[in-house]
């Protein structure tokens, strides 16, 4: 074993820290990562890139190893999650690394839940796989922040590292196995940032990381090695990919984590480096109980004018609104905050919001970045009155992310305003979101992913399901 490279250190942290070194905090945060992801699975269940996933890998068919949620067929690990990390995606509604917005949270539970119940593992081991893939993964795309957005590639090529180091910590690798895991996926996916930006390939490349997380853990375990330098080697990953303050990746594992500094829950869909600047404008239009009609200019000084990520006005699908900071503040303005209903053609197509984001203009001097993060800073809003009155609002962080701090009340609403959209009943819907608040302290994969994937009465009793609770 080459011990001095990248791949081996990461490795001996994933594999080796004792459950007892992972705070009580970044396991807290863990479940509302998997509360999260399923509610955005829920919410992306039944749009067609989703479903056109979903037919492709059941036609494929294969041992059925794990639960497609929403849906309860199961299918071999590498496709499940790839089904139900897209689904998690399709829907612009999955947590976020506010860094640089990469969506490990969806590939970090995806996968774990697959693998948990594959294995039957404990609830207190499927979240501490899922807080050090976070950990392996965030490490890495910071190091690669800015440099991979400046070149193109998506954030699926560091979150994929959060789907080895997860089912690898499972699936119980060595050390030496975990290393060449990660060394694995490091050279299996390469996702585009214009394609996600622009197309349903932002949620392709999530299928593709989940997917390839959990092949190059599952090649590892069976004697597959890869290059163990890949990662620091002068023609390697993160050199190809712009890496810097490498020494950084592996400096002071184990004293904090980024799945509780960094990691974000939406609470409004589309893209995460939007929402503090939304935040702003309904924060400034209810300063001076605003009549849209008498407001002469929009006027916003956000961060991500920094990069080439803030869209264009008047979208009309899921796609072109996510990625439309026009959009969010003129709807945050017109209805006092941007949520879920946005996402909705109906509402795009809404004149006042329309003649709102005629109005937006941006600040030609943004205020210079404090960091090299571009999309964790929020942004400032001013509306300017026809009567010459303005009301100016910033905000620096988004509610639901690790800046701010997150709330369970925030993540229960969430979840209880979008997996009613999958069908889901309502008794099933309260036993889940009750599972995975005691997800510490029960074996519960199996019976969650039964509890999102079946009704009959049979099976409620089989999962010890009565009167809207969980019997453990």
């Amino acid at each position: 074993m080459r011990n001095s490279t990248m791949a081996v250190r990461l490795a001996t942290f994933a594999a080796e820290t004792e459950l007892a070194a992972i705070p009580s905090e970044a396991l807290e945060r863990a479940k509302m990562s998997v509360a999260s992801t399923v509610a955005s699975a829920a919410m992306g269940f039944d749009i067609a890139s989703t479903r056109i996933i979903r037919e492709l890998e059941l036609a494929s068919g294969g041992a059925p190893d794990a639960t497609i949620w929403f849906d309860g067929r199961k299918l071999p690990l590498p496709a499940a999650v790839r089904v139900n990390a897209v689904a998690s995606d399709a829907a612009a509604s999955d947590d976020s690394d506010l860094r640089s917005i990469a969506h490990i949270g969806t590939i970090v539970s995806t996968t774990a839940i697959a693998v948990g119940q594959k294995l039957g593992a404990t609830g207190i081991d499927i979240l501490a796989a899922m807080v050090l893939g976070y950990e392996v993964a965030g490490r890495i795309d910071e190091a690669l922040t800015p440099g991979r957005m400046q070149r193109g590639f998506h954030g699926s090529v560091s979150t994929v590292f959060g789907g080895a180091v997860a089912a690898g910590r499972l699936l119980g690798l060595t050390t030496l196995q975990m290393a060449h895991a990660i060394a694995l996926a490091a050279t299996s996916i390469g996702g585009m940032a214009v394609s996600a930006d622009t197309s349903c390939a932002r949620e392709y490349h999530a299928g593709l990381a989940a997917a390839a997380g959990m092949q190059a853990a599952l090649a590892a375990r069976a004697g597959f090695e890869g290059e163990i330098s890949v990662l620091d080697h002068p023609r390697g990953f993160l050199a190809a990919m712009g890496g810097q303050s490498l020494d950084d990746i592996t400096r002071d594992l184990g004293a904090s984590w980024d799945i509780v500094t960094d990691m974000a829950i939406k609470l409004m869909p589309g893209a995460h480096p939007f929402h503090a600047t939304a935040e702003a404008a309904a924060d400034a239009a209810r300063q001076g109980n605003i009549d849209p009609d008498q407001i002469d200019e929009i006027i916003v000084s956000a961060a991500v004018q920094w990069t080439n990520f803030k869209g264009e006005p008047h979208p009309r699908n899921l796609v072109d609104a996510a990625h439309s900071l026009v959009y969010f503040v003129a709807a945050s303005i017109a209805d006092g905050h941007f949520g879920w209903e946005h996402m909705d053609p109906i509402k795009m197509a809404d004149p006042v919001i329309a003649s709102l984001q005629d109005k937006v203009s941006f600040d030609p001097n943004p205020a210079p970045l404090p960091d090299r993060f571009p999309h964790r800073h929020g942004g400032t809003v001013i509306i300017k009155m026809k009567n010459g009155r303005e009301f100016r609002s910033t905000c620096k962080a988004p509610r639901g992310s690790g800046a701010r701090g997150i709330e369970w009340a925030d993540v229960e609403a969430k979840f209880r305003a979008l997996v009613p959209r999958s069908g889901l009943p309502a008794d099933r819907m309260e036993a889940s979101l009750s599972l995975i608040r005691s997800f510490d302290t029960v074996d519960p994969a199996s019976r969650l992913t039964a509890l999102i994937s079946c009704s009959s009465p049979a099976e409620k009793h089989n999962l010890g399901f009565a009167g809207g609770t969980v019997i453990t």
